[in-house]
């Protein structure tokens, strides 16, 4: 049986929430800049990958404000507002202590989340992400210029949800992963708001707050992932 979607009221927000699995500890799952929680479970990668987590954790996902199936008329949000969305969430399920899994996009909302309150992480692993999403400075240059993301967030608009869309993120896509891609896009966001949260993600700057995460973590980035 197909686990309920639920919702968690941050503020005035309802966020969409879905438990699944019986392990021996919370594992918060946060993705990236979209994500929707039924189309997760249509392709069979990422059903197995769902799957494999809560074989050993009760996995708890949710859809981001403004994508999927939480409430979309959020405006632009900062992160400390979409990270307590996190801390929602959690409350909702009575989850106490969790480790928090954050890729792409979920991963500065995962360290902040870590760094503000460490008495509710046991763990963080970290996929694909980074500390600052744009500006290259002195001490932190693997990043692109405010001119790059903000022509990418052009590029997203005008490509979101067509394959051209994909030959960013994921170019040796293969045509089952593309046509589920496309679907799963037009789902959780509108051209507009895609558009937004890239330049709303170009913002992201968390380096201030990495001393203040206690959890052990793992970070992982994948050789040729740029």
């Amino acid at each position: 049986m197909e686990a309920a979607i639920q919702y968690a009221k941050s503020g005035e927000v309802n966020i969409a929430y879905q438990v699944t699995g019986e392990g021996l500890f919370d594992l918060v799952l946060v993705s990236g800049f979209v994500s929707h929680l039924d189309y997760d479970w249509q392709y069979p990668p990422s059903t197995q990958l769902l799957e494999r987590l809560g074989s050993f954790a009760r996995l708890i996902r949710f859809d981001k404000r403004g994508t999927g199936l939480s409430d979309r008329t959020v405006g632009l949000p900062d992160f400390e507002t979409r990270m307590d969305d996190v801390r929602a969430v959690m409350d909702a399920v009575g989850s106490e202590r969790a480790a928090l899994f954050g890729y792409s996009e979920g991963g500065p909302l995962a360290i902040l989340f870590a760094a503000t309150y460490p008495e509710r992480v046991r763990a963080l692993a970290l996929y694909g992400t980074y500390a600052k999403r744009s500006g290259p400075v002195g001490d932190y240059p693997w990043c692109e210029t405010a001119e790059e993301r903000a022509g990418y967030a052009t590029a997203v608009e005008r490509e979101w949800g067509v394959a051209a869309d994909l030959s960013r993120m994921a170019p040796s896509a293969d045509e089952s992963f593309t046509r589920w891609w496309m679907a799963r896009a037009r789902a959780a966001a509108s051209p507009g708001s895609a558009r937004d949260l890239v330049l709303m993600n170009s913002q992201a700057d968390v380096r201030h707050v990495l001393p203040a995460v206690q959890a052990p973590t793992q970070v992982i980035h994948r050789v040729g992932d740029r």
